[in-house]
């Protein structure tokens, strides 16, 4: 197999980072995970929004063009044989003197890695588990998709014996926040509900992409602080992120929802499939009444 490092395809035996990478040393690093359906790379310009965004935050010294994106996971794709896959789009700072660094970084490294998926399917269930460990606050204003991961892999490691179930985070005042890799929403009376970003959750690229879908097809959306009892008590949930898309959940603990049967759900999975092999940009999503 191969991956893409810095303009080149390399067999993943053989790639190598320098280990004064900041990436590596201090977590000076950024990455986007997103789908490829027959070659078409879904949402990209949306990722691409938000990794350039980063990267100017963390003054890396490096701006990514859907041109320039396109190309390096086409040529990924080609070397290995796939049209529908998973790909991780990874910008870490470079390397650097040891000790915390005040300049911007000029020299960053960008490694793409893939693994194919088999052809997107029908809408999927998977249960929900809250977790014990809460979620940490974001060490900026916002949540960074970077490579700081440890909240991540330690809720990761609560649930390993639960094959098949999504770790939800509250923060710790007690609001729901996400799931381990995933945002959550829920319905209520035919209202979508979501945590807000204030919440310190990562502002997914597919939430953004529902929430749009949700509201272009007149669904009201509500994004707030929500307790526990409001996200147990709700007629439906599922959860969203890129690879796995619209995820139903028939159930947390005690609590039964209508997973797979759930109106919501259904509808944005249809909604969101028919988009797939084309968009670039949630911009893109019509209105019903251009339907």
């Amino acid at each position: 197999m191969y991956i893409w490092q810095n303009g080149m395809l390399v067999k993943k035996e053989e790639a190598a980072i320098s280990p004064f990478d900041h990436g590596f040393l201090y977590g000076a690093g950024l990455f986007e995970t997103f789908r490829v359906y027959g070659g078409h790379c879904f949402l990209l310009d949306d990722h691409l929004e938000r990794l350039n965004a980063g990267l100017e935050l963390l003054e890396i010294g490096k701006k990514v063009k859907r041109n320039e994106a396109e190309g390096a996971v086409r040529s990924l794709l080609g070397a290995n044989g796939y049209t529908d896959a998973y790909i991780r789009f990874n910008v870490s700072a470079g390397i650097g003197e040891i000790g915390l660094r005040s300049e911007p970084y000029d020299s960053p490294e960008v490694l793409i890695f893939s693994k194919p998926l088999p052809r997107a399917g029908s809408l999927q269930e998977k249960r929900g588990k809250i977790l014990s460990i809460s979620r940490n606050t974001p060490e900026g204003d916002e949540r960074l998709k970077s490579h700081h991961y440890l909240n991540n892999l330690l809720a990761w490691r609560e649930i390993r014996h639960f094959p098949g179930v999504e770790g939800i985070f509250l923060t710790q005042e007690g609001n729901v926040a996400e799931g381990i890799v995933s945002n959550v929403f829920w319905a209520k009376h035919g209202i979508l509900y979501t945590p807000s970003v204030q919440t310190g959750i990562l502002n997914g690229i597919t939430r953004q992409f529902v929430i749009e879908l949700a509201e272009k097809s007149g669904i009201e959306v509500r994004q707030g602080f929500y307790s526990l009892d409001d996200l147990l008590n709700a007629d439906e949930v599922f959860f969203t992120n890129s690879i796995q898309e619209i995820v139903a959940c028939p159930g947390i603990g005690d609590a039964n929802f209508e997973g797979m049967n759930g109106q919501l759900a259904g509808f944005l999975h249809g909604r969101y499939a028919e988009g797939r092999s084309s968009f670039y940009s949630k911009s893109e999503i019509r209105t019903e009444d251009d339907v």
